[in-house]
């Protein structure tokens, strides 16, 4: 036994993934919780305050890991956690696992922490047939270990009271580690350490008798194919009407109020005093901006809530499981399914369900390929587009567009495997099935508030930004006046698309209007329609086919008479190019700036080199 009198000022809570670990945490922290990524690291944790008896305490929720030998990011992160001179380790173990529990507390215990243990699922245990006497336990490993339920608080204050005598706590590892230890040491070390938790579980209670639970019982049959999958296409099926037809309404709503009464008011009290640059600035910059960023935030609090309901429920697993096979044709296990599938509702909570995925590099290689995943905002662009190149089986093109979607995941994903991830393997999944739940409502709404506002803060900062530089691109006159093709043709943004043009000419589509309005498209998919409509002053609703006409009459100039095949390249890359400006905020959130401006670079010039391709095979066609 080690002992420690290290006074402590954080808590570092750790657990195995599924026992219970970030469930307390939100119950300690309520709203005082901040969604953060560890230093130096794209791994994400939560850090809050737990106020309790007078007191306020620092908790930190740690990745969930099984092992403190560090072979991915995560494990890292826990690692270098213990390394902190001023912290408690608050150890969850879950009691019906407590052999693999017990095998990490012995790992936390060699770092020199003091430790309290959590245990959680009492419940799950005695449903078992197993029930953890935590008396026993406690004179066992010689710490404070309370019983407590992370959904309804029970025990917390005697969690408080444990931590505040933790000074006096004695470690529990029976073999202490020692630096500089080579493999063959620390393997023959995990051995003793294995050898203690058999012993230790077998000297707390006989194997229990085995016998079907609940849970058991409702994996009959949603583990069973037949039944799983159906069941599984239905989840879905849900999640993907969550983030279109649930949440559409609602960011539409949004969008009116921020475009209609919140910009009128905003201009009419500033057209009294301030200039009119200054007018545009706050209100076609920066509170565009704004209202972009809050077009987004129901999605991602509809999404993140599914997800949490999700997770906390059991099912989660059972999903990654029944999908683990068809996902490997993409280089990943099943648990990527669920964020590939939320992309083609909307890429940005597609990106923030990826948290739900175990290790960095999985998380990152998924988050990679999400953009690629054809969202609803380019469905617009997709239904212009494709009654210039057949307008009479337009519905057809559109379907194209979504299965060249699948493949472009497909063969990214094997790209990515022959390059930057060429040493990550598909490895077998080996996961823990944890026993259904229902989830609480408190501590799922709280965690759900605070990732929103991580987004909102983290990624909406880049948001305003880039709508800001794009207001000022519209403001300033073009050098030499410009196009003289209305207001967009005739500032540096119409010059600039004018000069970037030519980049274009391979793949068919060479023009200012065209180019302007995919920048715009940069922006949100959403408004490339309207960008066009901009720049070539049509009214669509005056005038229904006059948008569709000009956009042909330009394509049949740019084309040398090929527009069908130039019209299907615009659509490709319309596709395979940056999905929004809101997709590269939340990437960088999550993967930091160098992966960020590298995906978006693999992506547009993936979206350029199909587009020449479609192009120049398409002109020998039509």
């Amino acid at each position: 036994m080690t002992a420690s009198t290290t006074a402590a000022a954080t808590v570092l809570l750790i657990g195995n993934p599924n026992a219970g670990k970030s469930t307390l945490f939100g119950r300690m922290t309520g709203t005082r919780a901040r969604v953060m990524n560890a230093p130096g690291t794209t791994v994400e944790m939560q850090r809050g305050t737990w106020r309790q008896a007078g007191e306020a305490r620092t908790v930190v929720d740690l990745p969930g890991t099984y092992s403190l030998v560090a072979r991915s990011p995560d494990e890292m992160v826990v690692v270098d956690a213990l390394a902190d001179a001023d912290a408690i380790a608050l150890v969850v173990l879950d009691a019906a696992a407590l052999s693999r529990s017990l095998y990490l507390l012995a790992q936390v215990a060699r770092s020199g922490r003091p430790v309290v243990v959590a245990v959680t699922m009492l419940d799950v245990a005695r449903e078992h047939g197993s029930p953890v006497d935590l008396e026993r336990l406690a004179a066992e490993l010689g710490v404070p270990v309370v019983g407590v339920d992370p959904r309804s608080g029970r025990g917390l204050d005697e969690v408080g009271q444990a931590l505040g005598r933790a000074e006096q706590v004695r470690g529990v590892d029976p073999h202490p580690g020692r630096q500089g230890e080579d493999l063959t040491t620390r393997l023959a070390d995990a051995q003793q350490l294995f050898a203690w938790v058999e012993e230790l579980t077998s000297r707390l209670a006989p194997p229990p008798e085995v016998h079907l639970t609940r849970t058991d019982r409702v994996d009959r049959f949603l583990l069973n194919p037949w039944i799983g999958l159906p069941v599984f296409g239905l989840v879905l099926w849900a999640l993907f009407q969550l983030t279109t037809a649930v949440a559409g309404p609602v960011i539409d709503l949004v969008d009116r109020l921020v475009s209609g009464p919140l910009a009128d008011l905003a201009s009419s009290w500033l057209s009294g005093w301030a200039p009119a640059w200054v007018s545009g600035l706050l209100v076609d910059g920066v509170l565009v901006g704004l209202g972009t960023v809050a077009t987004f935030l129901p999605v991602m609090a509809i999404t993140y809530l599914a997800l949490a309901v999700i997770e906390d429920s059991g099912y989660l697993a059972r999903a990654a499981y029944l999908a683990d096979h068809a996902m490997r044709v993409v280089g990943l296990d099943g648990r990527a399914v669920l964020p590939l599938v939320l992309g083609f509702g909307c890429n940005v909570p597609a990106l923030a369900a990826t948290r739900t995925l175990p290790g960095l590099k999985h998380r990152l290689f998924t988050a990679l390929l999400v953009p690629w995943t054809s969202c609803t905002a380019r469905l617009t662009v997709y239904v212009v587009l494709a009654e210039v190149v057949l307008p009479e089986h337009a519905g057809l093109v559109v379907l194209a567009m979504y299965v060249l979607s699948v493949v472009l995941v497909l063969v990214g994903g094997a790209a990515l495997r022959l390059t930057t991830f060429r040493g990550m393997r598909a490895e077998p999944l080996v996961l823990v099935l944890p026993p259904y739940q229902r989830p609480r409502l408190r501590a799922t709404l709280v965690s759900v508030g605070n990732r929103v506002g991580a987004f909102a803060t983290g990624a909406g900062k880049v948001v305003v930004a880039a709508l800001v530089v794009v207001w000022a691109l519209m403001a300033i006159p073009a050098p030499g006046g410009g196009s003289g093709e209305g207001p967009a043709g005739d500032s540096l943004y119409g010059w600039a698309a004018e000069a970037a043009a030519p980049v274009m000419a391979p793949a068919g589509f060479g023009d200012w209007h065209l180019v302007s309005a995919l920048a715009g498209g940069f922006v949100a998919k959403e408004v490339v329609v309207g960008q066009l409509a901009q720049a070539y002053a049509v009214d669509p609703t005056a005038q229904p086919g006059g948008l569709v006409s000009a956009i042909r009459e330009t394509l049949t100039a740019t084309s040398d008479g090929h527009p069908q095949a130039a019209g299907l390249a615009l659509m490709v890359f319309v596709l395979g190019y940056t999905p929004c400006v809101a997709t590269v905020a939340e990437q960088r959130r999550i993967l930091g700036t160098r992966w960020t401006l590298a995906a978006v670079g693999a992506q547009l010039a993936a979206a350029w080199l199909l587009a020449v391709a479609v192009f120049q095979v398409g002109r020998l066609l039509w």
